[in-house]
């Protein structure tokens, strides 16, 4: 059950559609979910500035809280945004930006 748990985490999420979509609005909304992931990297990336991959979530939380207060970005985005620019994968992100 844990193996199975384990590798329901870990599984890829599927990619995005290969071709273009037909309609204006779909490829719009798609393109305005890229501008999000996109500046939710870049401010994983400043949380990473401030406090490195290698501090965990609660003592990243602790060196990060000032920065979220001050950029006006609630800290459970920030720690999700961090998570995001190290992973890559925008299941980080699930419940914050998207």
């Amino acid at each position: 059950m844990v193996r199975q748990a384990v590798r329901d985490v870990r599984t890829a999420p599927p990619p995005p559609p290969a071709g273009p979509p037909a309609d204006p609005a779909v490829a719009a909304l798609r393109a305005v979910a890229a501008d999000l992931y996109a500046s939710a990297h870049a401010i994983g990336e400043l949380m990473l500035e401030v406090a490195p991959a290698y501090l965990s979530d609660i003592e990243a939380a602790d060196v990060l809280a000032l920065l979220c207060e001050e950029i006006g970005e609630p800290l459970k985005h920030g720690l999700a945004a961090r998570r995001y620019a190290m992973s890559g994968d925008r299941r980080a992100l699930h419940g914050t930006v998207l």
